[in-house]
């Protein structure tokens, strides 16, 4: 079987209309503008709106996707939601997202590794893709995390919004999405990134819930200290298999947590930030949805291209980590080569 791709052919993104600025936490929290930045690069976060929710969330971003990718939701083969924060811990949000869209029958699950969801997701469907198993695949990153925030915790309700976003990989025999990839695992410090009670090892209850052990709790020195550590490693891996080195790379997209991780990243991996796509100051952290997200930004700001060559890298709860080198569509060389190949061999069959 002649190898398979899958290409980018869709994007959207989705943030609430309700933006919160450093200086209304201000009235909220023991905190201040310059603190906030000086130590997250944080300025500012959307926050949904009480009647929106992870699906319909999803389901802003995943139209937009579609109408780019001209596709139909009941021509997807596959629906893959990365989120945290479904709408019930029963039923998947996923079978929400897939019935609101209209993609009647169509498969659905949700993938859930913390922050580095979507490009979990985004190389899950790749394997599908290049198995041959499907061809359209919608690929989704969303988290409603201010409803699992402790507004009164200075130390993380500063550091996360509210956001969808999403892509659609279709099946293409021409190089390009994703060309090589890296992940893992170590869940030796599953503590330092968790929601202590809203399982089933600690189910909510009065006492609990009078902890406030339903919020979202973070030892963010032993989080730096893993992702600053990761984020070099993994990205190795990844070029490795895509058979390249950051020379060949345009840009790098990283998870968008701190700034401060995103500089102490360049600095181990011998680059100017410049070399990074940041867009941590608008949204701040939005978990699986940063990244694409962060794409969607900066192709509508014009800063990449969908040829450029992305290197994605991210970490999260877990704790996990991901890479993926991404080229969203194929060079105009190699789709022009492929077309006047298909054109000699259209000839040839017409003139026999």
């Amino acid at each position: 079987m002649e190898k398979r791709y899958g290409r980018i052919t869709g994007w959207g993104a989705y943030v609430p209309e309700k933006v919160v600025t450093n200086y209304d936490l201000e009235n909220i929290v023991d905190t201040s503008h310059e603190w906030i930045v000086q130590r997250t690069g944080i300025y500012q976060r959307h926050v949904a709106a009480p009647n929106e929710t992870t699906a319909t969330m999803s389901v802003e971003a995943a139209r937009l996707a579609l109408q780019k990718a001209n596709l139909a939701a009941s021509e997807l083969d596959l629906i893959i939601v990365a989120t945290t924060t479904g709408d019930h811990l029963t039923p998947p949000v996923s079978s929400q997202v897939q019935h609101m869209l209209g993609a009647t029958n169509v498969p659905a699950f949700v993938l859930v590794t913390g922050c580095t969801g979507f490009l979990y997701g985004l190389t899950t469907a790749q394997q599908f893709i290049s198995s041959g198993a499907y061809d359209n695949i919608l690929v989704i990153g969303a988290e409603l995390l201010s409803r699992f925030i402790d507004w009164n915790d200075r130390s993380t309700c500063v550091l996360f919004g509210d956001a969808a976003g999403a892509f659609v990989l279709q099946a293409s025999t021409e190089p390009c999405g994703v060309l090589g990839f890296d992940m893992g695992s170590d869940g030796s410090g599953s503590e330092h990134i968790i929601l202590p009670a809203t399982g089933s090892a600690e189910p909510v209850n009065a006492a609990t819930f009078a902890e406030g052990r339903h919020y979202l709790r973070m030892n963010g020195r032993e989080v730096f200290k893993f992702a600053t550590r990761i984020l070099g490693q993994t990205s190795q891996r990844s070029l490795a298999e895509a058979g390249m080195t950051l020379t060949d790379i345009d840009t790098i997209v990283p998870h968008q947590a701190n700034l401060r991780i995103i500089q102490a990243a360049a600095r181990s991996m011998g680059l100017p930030i410049e070399r990074f796509l940041v867009k941590i100051h608008k949204y701040a952290n939005t978990s699986a949805a940063a990244i694409p997200l962060a794409i969607c930004d900066g192709l509508d700001a014009g800063e990449i291209g969908l040829e450029d060559r992305l290197l994605l890298v991210s970490f999260g709860a877990g704790l996990t980590w991901a890479s993926a080198v991404l080229q969203m569509a194929p060079t105009t060389e190699t789709a022009f080569a492929a077309a006047r190949t298909a054109s000699l061999e259209i000839a040839e069959l017409v003139s026999a």
